[in-house]
């Protein structure tokens, strides 16, 4: 392979990436729609113009017919009136317009299937015009869709996760510790606050305990009658108790 043919290939394959990558599918797509309308613009011109030509022959070929009737006719009335050579020269006349005839016929059959042709790839063109727009609207969603994507993971791929992840992880560990510290100091204070409580309560039962444990070992004096609270009795009763004296002395001596 020569020098200049191997550099041909790169200068194209370079250029061919850089058209490449310069593509918008958006536009590409719209501009393929508006050619494809544009070749059937041209496709109805022919069409039209097809047929215009059709039309065209055909009237050709008719008035070569008649006038190929009309020289006929001719060549009757000259025969009739014994004029040979003028009736002669009459078919001779209609033979030419006979022959034109024919040839135009020939030439309107072939320019009727070229029409016929160019209104069927007419209608062909239109069908595919038509479904060129319903996909064009497709692609061009999927592809503004998938460059939507792509932004979004070059926008995600040029984060540093890791390293953000890392950071959220070592803040929720120091938020944590934070948290375990005040529960601690907290619990501490309410353990102290109960225990100064409690050697309270616990002081006074103590207290208690001994004074009753004190009153338990003492002995207990015994209380002499108060002579100055004696009742007084009354006569009747002294009499009574007099009686009961004597009664009890008796039975003593009887003893």
């Amino acid at each position: 392979m020569g020098f200049f043919d191997r550099l041909s290939r790169l200068l194209r394959s370079n250029l061919n990436d850089l058209v490449g990558r310069a593509e918008d599918p958006a536009k590409i797509l719209d501009q393929s729609v508006a050619d494809m309308q544009s070749d059937l613009i041209k496709l109805r011109q022919a069409v039209a113009s097809a047929i215009a030509s059709q039309k065209r022959i055909e009237n050709q070929a008719q008035q070569a017919e008649s006038q190929a009737k009309t020289w006929y006719e001719r060549a009757t009335l000259a025969l009739k009136k014994g004029e040979e050579e003028l009736a002669k020269e009459a078919l001779s006349r209609r033979k030419t317009y006979q022959e034109t005839a024919t040839a135009l016929n020939s030439q309107l059959s072939t320019q009727a299937g070229q029409v016929e042709n160019l209104k069927k790839n007419l209608l062909s063109l239109e069908g595919k015009i038509a479904e060129a727009r319903t996909k064009k609207d497709m692609l061009k969603a999927r592809a503004q869709a998938a460059q939507a994507q792509a932004q979004l993971q070059g926008a995600v791929g040029g984060l540093n996760t890791d390293s953000a992840m890392a950071a959220f992880d070592r803040m929720e560990e120091k938020v944590l510790s934070l948290e375990a510290r005040g529960q601690a100091a907290a619990e501490l204070a309410g353990a102290d606050l109960d225990s100064r409580f409690q050697a309270l309560e616990a002081g006074g039962d103590v207290d208690q305990e001994l004074a009753a444990l004190k009153a338990s070992l003492s002995p207990t004096p015994l209380a002499l009658p108060d002579d100055s609270k004696k009742p007084e009795l009354l006569p009747a009763q002294a009499a009574e108790v007099d009686d009961e004296l004597e009664k009890l002395k008796r039975s003593i001596d009887n003893l």
